[in-house]
């Protein structure tokens, strides 16, 4: 007998699936995910096809774990995989707060391996190690601007010391800085070679460390890294010190590795030309200026042994690109972040009842503006406030009408809108003109000479930026430096 269709449509579809229904992955993501929307939630839309045909079509359980939240099932699923969260930092806390200043601190030597210095550090270890092996004299040349870790990187080196070589060299450092005399440098050598007992020599002690070097018998048997911070301090009128002081590697038996630090790039070619003419010139190694993602590296460096996050990512951005536009100093950079951190302080002082976790961009803003104030901001701030407001009509000539030069006269019209905009009361032309001498007798600007004062030529001897940092937050002058020409 024929199957009527109202037979096949009042079948249950349990008995076959459909080809639809098969076991592909994403069938069995759809069995193992909670109902959806505007589903029952004890219903299942899709039954096992090893089910009985006649079995009851009731409300089928799931399984405990199947019915958990995605982001607990994520984390039973993945376990180990997923990150921990760090726990947030609590600058209320006295002990916290004291080990974050002593990590940004410029005195806190980092105890794990340097950053961003890697070829730096491969080059002077390569000469040193070479040096000891060879048992052969050499003297090397470490330049670069302050604050690019040259003594911090050599430092490190004299503590590796023991990797060198079968026979681990001596090592002597000394500052020039606390240096009475230049010359007390060759006393200092000889009291490390002589095993720090004073000879009854009558020879001066270069004297005596050249004998020494010249003379097989009386050379000593190890050898010794001697490192000479702030060595452009030896520059007398003569240089016969520092002459002196690298011809002592050239003696036939020297025993002296000698490093020389200092800021000056071009020192080895100015200073010792005599050098090269002997064929004893220094080896130079240059230490670059810190980009800004290698001054963010090597903070984040410093932070990585405490076990919270201390800055904003924008922040600790925001500080590493100006440090580095201005000059590359990672100390400035560590002094701008250990501001920043005491302006969150005096934050958590004023507002106690307000919740701060972390240096904010608003924080590193005050801090970046305080590092980086200069003396002609300070001095603009000083000025009266006519002769402030004469140098904003400056500022909007030369940044808004990109003018390199103007007019006496040209000037007073703008001051003259800038009190009309401020409602200020505007000086007369006499006055006013005594005033633009005021300020080109103090520097700020510069007035040619004509026979009528409106004709006279003036120019800005300052940067225009400076003008508006110095405002910078105050309201009555930044409406000063809207005014348009």
């Amino acid at each position: 007998m024929p199957t009527l269709r109202s037979a096949t449509a009042n079948a249950s579809p349990m008995g076959t699936p459909l080809p639809a229904e098969t076991s592909t992955p994403r069938s069995v993501k759809r069995r193992l995910t909670p109902g959806r929307a505007g589903e029952s939630p004890g219903a299942s839309r899709h039954t096992s096809p090893h089910r009985h045909p006649h079995a009851s079509t009731g409300p089928v359980h799931v399984p405990k774990m199947l019915s958990a939240s995605p982001k607990s099932s994520r984390k039973r699923l993945y376990g180990d995989f997923v990150a921990a969260e760090k726990p947030k930092w609590n600058p209320r806390d006295a002990a916290q707060m004291r080990a974050v200043k002593e990590a940004l601190h410029v005195a806190t030597v980092p105890s794990s391996e340097l950053v961003c210095r890697d070829n730096e550090l491969r080059r002077v270890l390569e000469f040193c190690e070479a040096c000891v092996e060879q048992e052969k004299a050499g003297s090397l040349y470490v330049c670069g601007c302050p604050g690019t870790g040259k003594t911090l990187s050599i430092n490190k080196i004299k503590d590796s010391l023991v990797c060198w070589g079968n026979e681990t060299p001596d090592a002597l450092t000394i500052n020039c800085t606390n240096l009475a005399n230049t010359s007390d440098i060759f006393g200092k050598m000889l009291e490390t070679f002589q095993n720090r007992k004073k000879g009854r020599n009558k020879l001066s002690p270069l004297h005596q460390l050249q004998s020494m070097f010249s003379n097989k018998d009386s050379a000593p048997r190890r050898m010794m890294l001697v490192i000479v911070d702030e060595i452009d301090y030896l520059i007398t009128r003569d240089r016969a010190v520092l002459h002196d002081l690298f011809m002592l590697t050239t003696c036939p038996f020297s025993r002296c590795i000698l490093i020389g630090i200092a800021n000056a790039i071009d020192l080895a070619d100015r200073f010792l030309p005599k050098l090269e003419s002997l064929n004893c010139k220094p080896l130079v190694v240059t230490f670059r200026a810190y980009s800004k993602d290698q001054i963010s590296d090597i903070v984040k460096h410093r932070l990585k042994v405490l076990e919270y996050d201390v800055f904003e990512p924008l922040a600790l951005e925001f500080c590493a690109r100006k440090v580095a536009a201005a000059s590359g100093d990672m100390r400035k950079a560590l002094g701008v972040c250990r501001s920043a951190v005491e302006v969150l302080e005096a934050r958590l002082h004023d507002f106690p009842d307000k919740e701060l976790r972390i240096v904010t961009f608003d924080h590193m803003d005050i801090a970046l503006s305080k590092a980086f104030k200069s003396a002609v901001v300070d001095s603009i701030l000083c000025l009266p406030q006519h002769q402030q407001m004469v140098l904003c009509a400056l500022a909007n000539t030369f940044q808004h009408c990109k003018k390199k030069a103007t007019t006496l006269g040209e000037l007073n019209k703008s001051y003259i809108e800038i009190c009309r905009s401020t409602q200020v009361p505007a000086l007369g032309m006499i006055e006013f003109s005594n005033m633009c001498m005021v300020l080109s007798d103090q520097g700020f600007m510069k007035l040619g000479q004509s026979k009528e004062d409106k004709l006279r030529r003036v120019t800005l001897h300052i940067d225009s930026s400076d003008i508006t940092f110095a405002f910078k937050g105050n309201r009555f002058f930044q409406k000063c430096l809207e005014q348009r020409c």
